[in-house]
């Protein structure tokens, strides 16, 4: 496994981004949620607008996103991390894990140190528990895919 150290990272809020920013961020995700996952969903949701948005760039490409929520967007009492995207050329590489630590660090700064909460695909549970959640709850279908709560104390 090797790792990337030339990730540059940026943290923007919706209103922000330029147009080429939102189609890089959207076409990533729909590569990896649509297209990869088979999944036929509305990604469109308008929640991208209430948040901020993490980008991971190697050498000018989009590889990584998520997109950061205050206390009660998305989950009553809790801050929110959602739509974590990795390109899958760059799996492999720390950089899944890279983008999470990130994206924690920066819903401490941006909105301060509070408990977060995410809706994860089951399998990915390991990967979550290594970023510091616990399964909150039990697991439910969203978009034909098994997901459940966890919770980062």
């Amino acid at each position: 496994m090797s790792q990337l150290n030339n990730t540059t990272w940026v943290t923007k809020h919706f209103s922000d981004l330029s147009v080429a920013e939102v189609y890089e961020m959207l076409r990533l995700r729909s590569d990896v949620f649509v297209v990869e996952q088979h999944c036929i969903f509305l990604d469109a949701d308008n929640n991208d607008q209430k948040a901020y948005h993490v980008l991971g760039y190697v050498d000018g490409t989009l590889i990584a996103t998520t997109r950061l929520f205050d206390k009660d967007i998305i989950y009553k009492g809790y801050q929110s991390i959602g739509r974590v995207a990795n390109a899958a050329k760059y799996r492999g590489m720390g950089i899944g894990k890279k983008l999470m630590q990130y994206s924690i660090e920066q819903c401490e700064q941006l909105f301060g140190k509070g408990p977060i909460k995410i809706g994860a695909q089951l399998y990915l549970k390991k990967f979550y528990n290594e970023q510091g959640f616990e399964q909150a709850g039990e697991i439910y279908l969203e978009d034909e895919i098994d997901h459940i709560p966890m919770i980062r104390r």
